[in-house]
């Protein structure tokens, strides 16, 4: 049974979050079988909260704003004793929603409002793309705030961040509820007074960030690396001493309360596959060694010298590579010292040659290396390689290579979220993986009914036999659809194939706007200006996630957007997501997915390989036959996804076993 809400109460303790399960194994495969017992309900209102909501809204529609506020201040202490369940949640619920008709000119949605109670009781809420998320998440911070429990929002990316703080603080204000957001740049005796607040907005990679060096500064490390970086760090920061005094203690968070996460299944999915690392300098880097050993990689021929592992990006050098480096290491100094080393080097410069590409993986922005995030096509602020790939990259891109790093602390989303005292979210595509979150978090998944009744339209698949069939099939689908003064929507899986697909509609006179990691800076103007009649939008995933793409009259009129979806992700979430654009808040539209067998998914799903063998043989001009595009892309996309999984199950099983078997320099206990 779910715990009581957690309140402001707890913060009497030194740092209020769960404590770890004894068995975590044990424990994730009961939650696994209870999932599948308790199948997916569709969330609903009890009784007596729906007759307290309706009783209390018909009384306070004749009150003014500061009736109403007034109003919000009586209802503090009984919220704080009873909790959020029964008349009092109805009646809280009720004047949340009569203050945000008057604030924010905004009438939630009965949906809505069940969608906030059902996050209040701790689960996973599945609403569909368009039907008012981020209402429903405010309104669950507000009576959380208001019942006096400190509340953080996760959002998928800094855009949203400062856009729905900003969006919902007239709300937050007429309750006299304080708000506040945790970005990037936010100095770290900012961030503590931020935490402080009643609802505070953020990106999950900053709160466990924040929750990581919160562990190094309380609780101290056994590495002496660290602990010389550390000394070395206080010794030229003086600033920082004045901070983590301002902070107390050392402690930035407040601990951690009341979690509402955004996007749930991106966050704790698709972005739960690699640790979140806090590193420090472990001294200078060898550039010199660093440069030799990579153009001793250029010298090496591939299979005679070394092998490439694509599906899990390592490069392995032959023992005859080995031998035959041998002569050129003779003598060599610093970093190339043991011969060990050298290998290792060399082996991260084949990889950063030959598996990482730029615009991809990466971009090169204002002449720093940043790291593309996967699922959303965004630049993964803060995030980089681990030394020596980091650097390989840099020197293959002409840049300086980065000092190397020891790690100072590490965690996964997997072992963070399951340490808040009341965890709890929504997405627009959580069914597929109901089973995985409750197995890993603890937290059911209940979907919301739609608003109103959906009118998209879906135009089928198509999979042709190489990418420049495809793009011209995409070219030809936009050139009818901007005739037809629809506003079209063309999603890539990468910026390089963004920036193709854009050279290509160039290249056809076609006008349009790109949104991808390298401009997202203008991520507002390009998202305002998509649903207008005949623009056309070539984006990456970070289209697919928290934006909201408003059609104007005209679009309306001729049948709203039209989504082009060129890639199946690695998860069908994802491609609902994307598709989830067109035909939002009971507007008109469609949506259609054009593919090619170069496409990555299909080249990295082994399994598929005969049967792409035979899509090729029997297409006809350019094109798979229907009968076998479906399948084929339907094996190759459940084969990443069960990668995927698999990927997830591994790194918990790691940590785990790295937690239980020795609290390793900077792992939290």
């Amino acid at each position: 049974m779910k715990p009581a809400l957690p309140t402001r109460d707890l913060a009497l303790a030194a740092y209020p979050q769960r404590e770890e399960e004894a068995h975590p194994g044990l424990a994730r495969a009961w939650r696994s079988v209870c999932a599948r017992l308790a199948g997916t309900r569709t969330a609903r209102l009890p009784g007596d909260v729906a007759h307290a909501l309706h009783a209390s809204a018909d009384r306070l529609r004749t009150l003014d704003a500061t009736a109403l506020a007034a109003q919000a201040t009586r209802l503090r202490a009984p919220l704080r004793a009873a909790g959020l369940r029964g008349p009092r949640a109805g009646q809280a619920l009720a004047l949340v929603a009569a203050l945000a008709q008057r604030t924010l000119s905004v009438s939630p949605y009965p949906t809505q409002l069940c969608a906030a109670y059902t996050m209040l009781q701790g689960r996973f809420v599945e609403m569909a793309t368009g039907e008012g998320k981020t209402l429903a998440t405010g309104l669950a911070a507000a009576l959380a705030a208001l019942a006096g429990v400190p509340v953080q929002v996760l959002t998928a990316n800094d855009y949203l961040v400062q856009r729905d703080r900003d969006g919902l603080a007239p709300l937050f204000d007429a309750l006299g509820l304080t708000s506040a957001c945790v970005l990037p740049d936010t100095p770290r005796a900012e961030r503590a007074r931020a935490y402080r607040a009643d609802i505070v907005y953020l990106c999950a990679r900053e709160l466990a960030f924040d929750y990581l060096k919160d562990h190094l500064e309380s609780r101290g490390e056994r590495d002496a690396r660290v602990l010389a970086a550390q000394a070395m760090q206080a010794a030229e920061d003086t600033a920082g001493t004045a901070a983590r005094s301002e902070a107390g203690m050392g402690s930035v968070l407040a601990g951690l309360h009341f979690t509402i996460v955004d996007e749930a299944d991106s966050v704790l999915l698709d972005e739960a596959t690699l640790p979140l690392i806090v590193a420090q300098s472990a001294g200078d880097v060898d550039a010199d060694a660093y440069r030799r050993a990579f153009a001793l990689a250029r010298t090496l021929q591939r299979q005679r010298d070394y092998e490439l592992q694509p599906q899990t990006r390592p490069a392995k050098l032959t023992d005859a590579a080995r031998a035959l480096l041998g002569p050129a290491l003779e003598g060599a100094r610093g970093a190339l010292r043991p011969a060990r080393r050298a290998h290792e080097l060399i082996e991260a410069a084949l990889a950063a040659r030959w598996l990482y590409r730029r615009d991809r993986d990466y971009a090169i922005v204002a002449g720093r290396l940043q790291l593309i995030d996967e699922t959303t096509g965004r630049i993964a602020q803060g995030r980089q390689w681990s030394d020596p790939l980091h650097a390989m990259v840099e020197i293959k891109e002409g840049l300086d290579p980065s000092p190397p790093t020891v790690t100072a602390a590490q965690i996964t989303y997997q072992r963070l979220f399951p340490r808040c005292l009341h965890l709890a979210g929504s997405s627009g595509t959580l069914r597929e993986a109901q089973g995985e979150l409750r197995a890993l978090y603890g937290v059911a998944v209940q979907p919301v009914p739609l608003a109103c009744a959906s009118r998209r339209r879906w135009l089928g698949e198509r999979v042709f036999v190489d990418a420049a069939a495809k793009a011209q099939a995409i070219v030809e689908r936009v050139q009818v659809m901007r005739m037809r003064g629809r506003p079209v929507l063309v999603g890539t899986d990468s910026v390089a194939a963004s920036a193709a697909l854009s050279a290509s509609l160039l290249a056809a006179g076609i006008e349009h706007q790109l949104l991808n990691a390298v401009q997202d800076a203008a991520e507002a103007a390009c998202v305002a200006r998509a649903g207008h009649c005949g623009v056309v939008t070539v984006a990456t995933n970070m289209a697919g996630r928290g934006t909201d793409i408003r059609l104007d009259a005209a679009a309306h009129a001729a049948g709203g957007l039209h989504v082009i979806a060129a890639m199946r992700n690695r998860a069908r979430r994802i491609d609902r997501q994307l598709i989830g654009r067109a035909a939002r808040h009971g507007d008109p539209g469609s949506a259609e997915r054009v593919l090619a067998l170069d496409d990555p998914l299909f080249a990295q799903a082994r399994g598929a390989a005969p049967l792409r063998l035979l899509a090729q043989r029997t297409a006809r001009a350019g094109c798979v036959q229907p009968w076998l595009a479906r399948p084929l892309a339907t094996l190759a996309q459940r084969t990443a996804e069960w990668n995927d999984r698999a990927r997830r199950h591994e790194l918990r099983r790691a940590e785990q076993h790295a937690a239980q078997a020795w609290a390793f320099a900077g792992g939290v206990e």
